[in-house]
């Protein structure tokens, strides 16, 4: 199988195309290496692969048609993997036509592409966002989605409904995965978990936002993987799905998790809640359980060791 991978150097990409590779599947993976987070940590994370026989790099972003006409045109794609996208809540609120341009646009351009080369099949990564602050839990695919409380949240919305559009025009076949917090080695610079490890082995304050009650649905890297693995082999019609571990954890007590496995009390400096975060998040996978076969395995305990471990290493590998 010939999988395209948008966003294939992020943080979720880079870990789909190995595994993928892994499996003797040929990836294209699509970059545009864009200035949201240093480029280099990207191409560190393809970095294994660039040599691969059946790794090929092209650098393009999923708004430039032409690019995207040339990617289809390399070989023939059996299914694309589409993860590029202008990621965060915070920075849409300052920056909303661009996480418009970016995640709407371009999803739209890129389906253009695949209209035009006779792809049909697709996954779709969007986000837990989505559903806003929701007060039913756990968040299950049926619950309403018209409430959503940033830019992002609502670009992702956005995309879900073109992605619906392309399904009931063309008959693409397009699985949408509602990504809950995923969290693991390569894991973005900005993300919390991230901060907070770096910032406890430095010794530096780490910024909590709220009173620490707020719960967050955290999926370690592996089993959104897994996910997306057997989304590709399965995708028919038009689902949306979530994937998530299932269970929530208190944002003081996730910290508390990180002070046990480091060794290390966190020095916690306190903020007000910021605009656009949500409350919580839960995922009810039954739909991801019965249609993908999806079974998370990682409990949050599990998955910081790991991370962590994986965060030493790098730190030992940039001292040598």
């Amino acid at each position: 199988m010939v999988i395209l991978i948008t966003g294939g150097a992020g943080f979720i990409g880079s870990n789909l195309s190995g595994h993928f590779i892994s499996r003797g599947h040929s990836v294209v993976c699509y970059d545009s290496f864009d200035s949201y987070y240093s480029p280099t940590i990207k191409r560190k994370n393809i970095l294994g692969l660039v040599q691969h026989p059946k790794f090929t790099l092209l650098e393009g972003d999923v708004r430039d048609e032409k690019a995207l006409e040339r990617a289809f045109s390399h070989q023939k794609i059996d299914v694309v993997v589409h993860l590029a996208a202008r990621a965060g809540v915070r920075p849409s609120i300052e920056q909303p036509a661009l996480y418009y341009d970016v995640n709407v646009t371009g999803t739209l351009r890129l389906l253009e592409a695949m209209k035009l080369a006779g792809t049909t099949k697709l996954i779709f990564g969007s986000s837990s966002s989505v559903y806003g602050n929701s007060r039913k839990v756990p968040f299950s695919e049926l619950d309403s989605v018209d409430e959503p409380i940033s830019p992002y949240a609502a670009s992702k919305k956005a995309a879900e409904l073109v992605c619906h559009t392309y399904c009931h025009l063309y008959g693409f076949d397009i699985f949408c995965l509602r990504f809950f917090t995923v969290y693991g080695p390569r894991q973005r610079p900005d993300m919390a978990i991230y901060l907070f490890v770096q910032k406890v082995l430095d010794g530096l304050p780490i910024t909590l936002f709220g009173d620490g009650s707020s719960c967050r649905d955290y999926t370690f890297i592996d089993d959104i993987v897994h996910g997306l693995e057997m989304a590709t082999t399965k995708v028919t019609g038009y689902e949306v799905i979530n994937l998530g571990e299932s269970s929530t954890i208190r944002l003081i007590d996730l910290i508390h998790v990180i002070e046990k496995e480091l060794g290390i009390k966190a020095n916690i400096q306190r903020q007000p809640m910021q605009k656009g975060d949500v409350e919580v998040t839960f995922a009810d996978i039954s739909k991801a359980r019965s249609i993908l076969g999806y079974s998370p395995q990682f409990e949050i305990e599990d998955g910081i060791h790991r991370f962590c471990e994986w965060v030493r290493d790098e730190r030992t590998a940039s001292m040598n």
